[in-house]
């Protein structure tokens, strides 16, 4: 496929952005960040963006309240920078129909979990680390998947596991499992740059 345009989406800090920029930074992924859209003004991913000289801008509920309006105003800037592929980087956001639409197969996401474990609505950052606590399961893990219109419903691209430690709190199991999100992110973005992945129905098969 060549060198990718992306948009990377992010609500808060932004390390997985980090781990992108320093995998393009050293040649891993064949692509650029043309844009990086945050939902919160405060968000420290918009700093991380600033910092690299890739174009930052706030789309969030406050200076957009409207939700159809927002999504204009997304698909707008996505359409300007000639995007080809989108990734949620800690999004907390709703991703709207028409976007899904509009990007389909083109739209990737990583979650702190194994899906479809401790995912879908309500799950989100450190609620999904103290469920997996609470439940008492052996293992959790990230997954990088497609997005569809449903909430982690989309093809699983990529899982890998983390041992759960008895003595584990919320903080020490996130700290575990966000290694390995930003493993697991820009090698899957890689993948799709390359062509690599293939979907088949609910499966994601990887061209070796």
């Amino acid at each position: 496929m060549g060198q990718i345009s992306m948009a990377v989406f992010i609500s808060g800090g932004g390390t997985n952005l980090q781990a992108m920029i320093d995998h393009i930074e050293k040649g891993a992924i064949p692509g650029k960040i043309e844009v990086v859209i945050s939902s919160r003004e405060d968000a420290y991913g918009l700093v991380r963006a600033k910092k690299h000289g890739i174009e930052g801008i706030y789309i969030g509920k406050k200076n957009y309240p409207d939700l159809e309006e927002r999504e204009n105003k997304i698909l707008a800037v996505l359409e300007e920078k000639k995007v080809d592929l989108i990734v949620l980087a800690g999004y907390m956001s709703i991703f709207g129909e028409k976007l899904v639409e509009k990007y389909r197969n083109r739209i990737i996401n990583v979650h702190p979990a194994l899906i479809p474990s401790f995912c879908g609505k309500g799950f989100y950052g450190e609620r999904i680390h103290q469920a997996v606590l609470d439940y008492g399961v052996k293992v959790t893990g990230a997954t990088v998947h497609f997005v569809d219109e449903g909430t982690d419903t989309g093809p699983v691209i990529l899982q890998k596991a983390v041992e759960v430690k008895d003595e584990d709190t919320v903080q020490t199991l996130a700290k575990r499992v966000l290694e390995i999100e930003h493993e697991l992110l820009p090698k899957a973005i890689q993948l799709f740059a390359e062509g690599k992945l293939v979907i088949e129905g609910r499966k994601v098969r990887i061209i070796r």
